[in-house]
């Protein structure tokens, strides 16, 4: 089993394979418009856009499970993604990240990548998940993990 083992339905609705991304290194991160650590999305783009040719993309999955912190709708949030950040990298519909209803993709994510103490459950928005070129959890990353410290990390799974 790997990442490459679910499906998730784009910002706009569209079901795809986690398999499109076979072959790229995933930094996944649950998301929210509303939350002291939003402007980490323009830290994002810039990582996507500085290696989405070398095999990298960021996937970001709306959670609104942290104190409502993403109340909008798909198109709500697109479009405050758009428009604020310049988010061209990959979005997905809104999910749960914890609970009985929690989407299978994370559920796989905090099985593999433990956060601190052991605890599975994800803690926050913006808590970052890096996968391998092979789908493989390689590390989890606490919400105030700027993006920009995930270099070193982005940059060893690329060569």
């Amino acid at each position: 089993m790997s990442v490459y083992s679910f499906r998730a339905k784009t910002i706009s609705g569209k079901e795809v394979s986690m398999e499109e991304y076979n072959g790229r290194v995933l930094l996944i991160v649950n998301t929210a418009s509303k939350c002291g650590f939003t402007p980490q999305y323009q830290e994002l783009q810039e990582l996507y856009e500085k290696y989405k040719d070398r095999g990298f993309s960021v996937l970001g999955f709306p959670c609104n499970q942290f104190m409502n912190q993403e109340p909008g709708t798909e198109e709500e949030i697109e479009s405050f993604c758009q428009v604020n950040y310049g988010v061209t990298f990959p979005m997905f519909e809104k999910v749960d990240v914890n609970g009985k209803d929690a989407h299978p993709l994370f559920v796989y994510l905090t099985e593999n990548a433990p956060g601190l103490l052991g605890i599975k459950a994800v803690k926050w928005n913006f808590t970052k998940f890096l996968v391998d070129s092979n789908g493989n959890v390689i590390k989890r990353f606490a919400p105030a993990t700027k993006p920009k410290d995930i270099i070193p990390d982005i940059e060893a799974l690329l060569k």
